[in-house]
Order: C-alpha cells, then sequence, then structure tokens
C-alpha cells in the first residue's frame, strides 16, 4: 500500500487547503466529507485513480490483503480497479479529503 504521511516542514500546517492543493498538484480532483462514528465502506472499487486522505478521526483501510489505519495527515493512494473497504474506527468522525483523477 502506499500511504504519505503529512510533514509539517514540508508541506506546512495541515488544514483542509492545503491537503486539497498537495493533492491537487497531484493532478487530482478534490472534495471533503465528513463520516460519522460506524460508518462502513464494503469492498469496492473505482473507475479511476483516487487518494484518501484524513484531517481528523481514524479511517481503516484494507486494500490488497493489507490494513492501515489512517490518522490526521495520512493519504492512502487507491489504483483503478484496487478492490478496497473503509471503515470510521473510534468514537470520533472522520473528515476525509477524496480526490479523484478526472
Amino acid at each position: 500500500m502506499q500511504v504519505e504521511r503529512w510533514h509539517e516542514e514540508n508541506d506546512g500546517q495541515l488544514d483542509e487547503s492545503a491537503m486539497c492543493e498537495k493533492l491537487e498538484r497531484k493532478g487530482f480532483d478534490v472534495r471533503c466529507y465528513s463520516y460519522p462514528p460506524g460508518t462502513y465502506f464494503p469492498p469496492h472499487t473505482h473507475g479511476v485513480d483516487k487518494w484518501d486522505g484524513v484531517l481528523a478521526g481514524r479511517f481503516r483501510m484494507v486494500m490488497g490483503g493489507q490494513e492501515v489505519v489512517l490518522e490526521a495527515g495520512d493519504m492512502l493512494f487507491v489504483p483503478k480497479g484496487a478492490s478496497h473497504s473503509a471503515e470510521v474506527v473510534g468514537d470520533d468522525p472522520v473528515v476525509s479529503v477524496d480526490a479523484v483523477r478526472p
């Protein structure tokens, strides 16, 4: 799995605008969502490459037999056609940045 972590010394202060700009520079269209505790997305695929980024909360992602828990500042690359699932972990909502290649 390709996970990128936010590095304040290189990326600046983490906020929605900064993460969106970083992903837009990679050539992706970005939207922000909030998911309440208990949210679960069963295994699914997308017809485009995408990044899932986390601004707040904890998001468990499973892809290709591997699992990672994304926290604030983490971004996971999800290749086109890759089966993956996602689940909000804990009692806090997840604020997620969803970036897709147009």
